[in-house]
């Protein structure tokens, strides 16, 4: 699988679907006969997509180090990985995303998907847009933290 990469704008139809990016869905499912993601809630009320197989290795590595007797990991694990749920893409390319996660994302009709290299998000466009002006500064901050990294 390449890098999932790039930011798509569709709208979220009256009974929850949205089309999924014909690239992400070429990259995505091109090697396999099941057209399936895993849809959970994320931080920043936006949702993570993940494949099948993407959606094992980070979850299973979560399930070892967690404890649900530690009060933080349950926490994590109460919101991340109890409300997953694998949604199929139906044949013209839509993901029915359910009402709980679109509650969750306070998802309206205009929706960004951004790819991010192995998982995907899934933002209400309105609040992606806010999201991004209200953390200018702090993006800035971030990108700093990270000069050491050189081209």
């Amino acid at each position: 699988m390449e890098l999932l990469t790039g930011e798509y704008r569709n709208t979220l139809d009256e009974k929850g679907r949205i089309l999924f990016p014909t690239r992400l869905r070429n990259e995505l499912f091109a090697e396999s006969d099941k057209n399936v993601l895993i849809v959970t809630q994320a931080f920043d009320h936006c949702l993570w997509l993940y494949t099948l197989d993407e959606w094992k290795n980070i979850s299973s590595k979560i399930m070892e180090t967690a404890s649900p007797f530690n009060r933080q990991n349950a926490l994590v694990l109460r919101h991340f990985i109890a409300p997953a749920q694998e949604v199929e893409l139906d044949k013209s390319g839509r993901l029915s995303i359910p009402q709980s996660l679109r509650e969750y994302a306070h998802l309206s009709k205009d929706c960004v998907i951004l790819g991010i290299n192995k998982y995907m998000e899934l933002w209400d466009a309105q609040a992606y847009s806010d999201y991004l002006g209200e953390n200018e500064n702090s993006l800035k901050e971030a990108a700093e933290a990270l000069s050491n990294i050189s081209f």
